[in-house]
């Protein structure tokens, strides 16, 4: 397939086999040639474990220190004061049986992320082959799954990502948008690094932090540099 002009031009900045300092790879990403939107940026991990073995898994969520930069639409299932307690927190959208049914009759999906009361999980069970394809479906590994409705709904406001290791042992997450400050992104991926590091599961063996890489949307991939 060929490549357009810009493409080729902003590859030929990064160096194969050089890995960069966090702060390097940010610069050099900032400074190439951009298309006409606010690209993410995105980090991947590639770690030494294997998530076949239930001890090896990685699973979390945690509040980037300078959010995502995306504004994301949170969906509350609760009833009661939990739901009173969603919509003062500024829960995009609230409910229960009635957003169940919407879901199921008119595959609605205008959401990022969905928060449920314990309570709720048996009513939510009803659309596990549908959330579960999309990585939609509330865990409490993940915050989403919780009588703690405001906490909840304001720290996805503020920029919680979810993180899960794949089939390939690797983690993909979304660090920001390439407008950031240079500072603020460097300090988006060194938190998400150090969560990472802070969660190693005990079972892991040998050398942890096999590979870390940095991109944006439409750019290419750079190798990053960190201790472990």
């Amino acid at each position: 397939m060929r490549r357009g002009k810009r493409v080729v031009d902003n590859a030929k900045k990064v160096d194969p086999h050089q890995f960069y300092e966090v702060s390097e790879g940010v610069e050099l990403l900032k400074s190439m040639q951009s298309v006409k939107f606010d690209e993410t940026v995105e980090l991947h991990l590639r770690l030494g474990v294997d998530g076949r073995h239930a001890d090896q898994q990685i699973r979390g969520a945690m509040v980037l220190p300078h959010g995502t930069g995306r504004d994301r639409k949170v969906l509350v299932i609760a009833k009661g004061e939990k739901a009173d307690e969603a919509t003062r927190a500024g829960a995009d959208f609230v409910g229960a049986e009635d957003m169940i049914e919407k879901i199921q009759k008119e595959n609605w999906f205008d959401f990022d992320v969905i928060v449920a009361t314990p309570d709720m999980m048996g009513l939510i069970g009803r659309l596990g082959r549908v959330l579960g394809p999309k990585g939609l479906m509330p865990n409490p590994k993940s915050g989403t799954v919780t009588f703690d409705i405001e906490r909840a709904v304001n720290e996805i406001k503020a920029g919680k990502v979810e993180y899960r290791l794949d089939k390939s042992n690797m983690i993909h997450v979304s660090v920001g948008k390439l407008s950031f400050d240079s500072d603020k992104l460097a300090d988006n991926i060194n938190a998400f690094i150090d969560e990472i590091i802070r969660v190693k599961p005990a079972a892991a063996k040998g050398q942890f932090l096999k590979n870390i890489s940095l991109s944006s949307t439409m750019g290419p991939g750079i190798k990053l540099s960190r201790g472990q």
